[in-house]
């Protein structure tokens, strides 16, 4: 009976280690990720429908083809001054990287606590096989 409940401690240690080796691999790469994004937010994540914002010149393309889609109504389609669309392209850039600081800082904390309590999850049960076989 003893020789079953060794058994079954140590099919728990090492699954518990190897979970946490495994958790380590996948945070430490989403950890890498969101410090690409935050070092450029304005190119992270998933490109998102609508305007590009890429650079103004883009982003006006785009407005100007989205006020044009429905020419032929007989209500004439609104056409932004340039003032409005180049207020609206820097209001959507700065809600972009607001945004994209905002996920990546969130991601790099969560990232840090799975880390770290991977590895005090792996050094405990680690120690805890090595006196259970000693």
């Amino acid at each position: 009976m003893e020789k079953a409940q060794k058994i079954g401690a140590q099919i728990y240690g090492y699954g518990v280690c190897l979970i946490a080796v495994i958790t380590l691999l996948i945070t430490i790469t989403t950890l890498v990720n969101s410090i690409f994004d935050l070092q450029d937010p304005l190119h992270s994540g998933w490109r998102q429908p609508g305007a590009s914002l890429a650079s103004y010149e883009n982003y006006k393309m785009d407005i100007l083809k989205s006020t044009q889609k429905g020419e032929g109504t007989a209500q004439s389609s609104y056409i932004p001054e340039e003032k409005t669309i180049m207020a609206m392209y820097e209001a959507a850039k700065d809600d972009k990287i607001q945004s994209a600081k905002h996920s990546a800082h969130q991601s790099i904390t969560i990232s840090t606590l799975l880390i770290v309590i991977s590895i005090i999850l792996f050094i405990t049960h680690w120690q805890w096989l090595r006196k259970m076989n000693n």
